[in-house]
């Protein structure tokens, strides 16, 4: 197993200038995500913007993925495919996006809510973006490593009775996109490393309304739930100090450009 990669001060600040490209890069997508756009103008938009800001798209050609971003709508929880399919009015649209800038990656996710989303769909989303931040609290020096995801999965899965996906874990992150350690999003306070100063992980809660199971598509990519439900997907790039665990990627970018976007619908979460 490879070792973690403890990062130093100053490359910590590098990691949170790529993520401010990925969050830079979800504001214009903000304004942009609606009913009647395709999922693929999205993407060339997103790669656009990455490339003129000196960035490279971290997952295009990552293990063959063939786009920018991507894009799971609905019962499609992660590694979606934009295709020419244009967004619905009922869509749940969870959007995931990596840039490599100076040498260091950032990787983000956010899910956007099209109008006429049902009510459990609204609710499964304030759910899971409130148990990133639950999560992210336990990401202190001194607490072992799972402590993040059985904070998530109480909060999501015990208190709320979602589905906390098992298959998929978040990561370490730094000079590749993905590095030792896995973050899963449920298990035993008391397993895992001891976190220390300098690790630097992007923590992802993925929550089904109704199972945790899910299956992967014949694209050899996308992830399903095995019930058709919708999922949900939120995910910071977070930073352990001594003073506490700091958010390197920002999702304040995007709710502030989804203020002047009507066709979005808003969350009031807990955070």
């Amino acid at each position: 197993m490879s070792l973690i990669q403890y990062k130093t001060n100053e490359e910590i600040e590098l990691i949170r200038e790529s993520n401010l490209l990925v969050s830079k890069t979800h504001a214009l997508l903000a304004e942009m995500v609606a009913p009647g756009i395709s999922a693929k103008k999205l993407d060339e938009q997103a790669e656009a913007f990455i490339r003129d800001h000196g960035g490279r798209p971290a997952f295009k050609g990552y293990g063959g993925f063939p786009a920018t971003l991507c894009i799971s709508i609905n019962e499609q929880v992660v590694h979606g495919i934009p295709s020419d399919r244009e967004l619905k009015e009922d869509d749940v649209v969870s959007i995931d996006c990596g840039v490599e800038l100076n040498g260091f990656y950032g990787d983000s996710a956010y899910t956007y809510l099209m109008p006429e989303v049902s009510e459990e769909a609204v609710e499964l989303c304030r759910v899971t973006e409130e148990s990133l931040y639950i999560g992210i609290e336990k990401a202190v020096v001194g607490n072992r490593l799972h402590a993040i995801g059985h904070a998530i999965q109480q909060y999501a899965e015990k208190e709320h009775g979602y589905g906390v996906v098992r298959e998929l874990v978040g990561h370490g992150i730094g000079r590749d996109l993905h590095e030792p350690p896995q973050v899963p999003n449920y298990g035993s306070k008391r397993r895992g490393i001891k976190i220390k100063a300098g690790l630097v992980i992007a923590i992802e809660p993925m929550v089904n309304l109704k199972t945790a199971k899910v299956m992967e598509l014949k694209d050899g990519w996308t992830i399903v739930t095995r019930d058709g439900k919708p999922s949900a997907h939120y995910e910071h790039t977070v930073a352990v100090t001594k003073a506490g665990p700091q958010i390197l990627s920002d999702h304040q970018m995007i709710k502030e450009k989804l203020k002047n976007n009507p066709n979005i619908k808003q969350l009031s979460v807990k955070i």
